[in-house]
């Protein structure tokens, strides 16, 4: 399968993303034919959290400092405490994630990755899933917080859990085909 041949997505972590919801995604888009790059603040590895205890490391790609938005086709935000929580204090991170909302990029957010959503100032009037103790804070950044396994709002697909990964994957890879093909058509 390589429906998504040559599209380039760029997954913004750091240490404490949830292992699953890194390398899940990653595999589906990797069997799809996507290019994938781990962007990072961090150098070498990121440090994954699986099942309440450190996990595997995952290595680099791009360091942070040198990722651009225009290099990419799409972002994929995995969750974990505290990978996002981590990174929306990292201005870079923020305005590399905005630079795909301004730029009209697909974006695939799962658990606590919405958090960037909120910190890159882009929630607003959006329906986004999340885990349920990010509610409050989508709310008060004027998004409709929604308890199901997968949402689709234009360009963003969220899912609230690791439990949502099969959905959360199939509407991640749908959304980036149907990009491709609109890109395909206007060339």
């Amino acid at each position: 399968m390589d429906s998504l041949k040559k599209i380039r997505v760029a997954i913004l972590c750091t240490d404490g993303f949830e292992q699953s919801e890194l390398k899940e995604p990653r595999a589906a888009l990797d069997a799809a034919g996507a290019i994938t790059s781990v962007v990072s603040p961090k150098d070498e590895q990121v440090h994954g959290w699986h099942h309440g205890q450190w996990g595997s490391e995952v290595r680099v790609d791009v360091a942070l400092d040198r990722a651009q938005a225009k290099d990419f086709d799409a972002l994929l935000l995995p969750g974990g405490v505290m990978n996002p929580d981590s990174l929306r204090m990292h201005p870079k991170a923020v305005e590399f994630v905005k630079a795909f909302f301004d730029a009209d990029k697909p974006v695939a957010a799962i658990c606590h990755g919405p958090w960037m959503v909120i910190e890159a100032g882009v929630a607003r009037g959006r329906r986004i899933a999340a885990w349920p103790s990010l509610k409050t804070d989508l709310r008060n950044a004027g998004a409709e917080w929604v308890d199901e396994e997968v949402v689709v709002d234009g360009n963003l697909v969220t899912s609230r859990k690791p439990a949502d990964i099969p959905a959360f994957n199939r509407a991640m890879l749908q959304r980036l085909a149907q990009g491709r093909r609109r890109t395909d058509q206007a060339a």
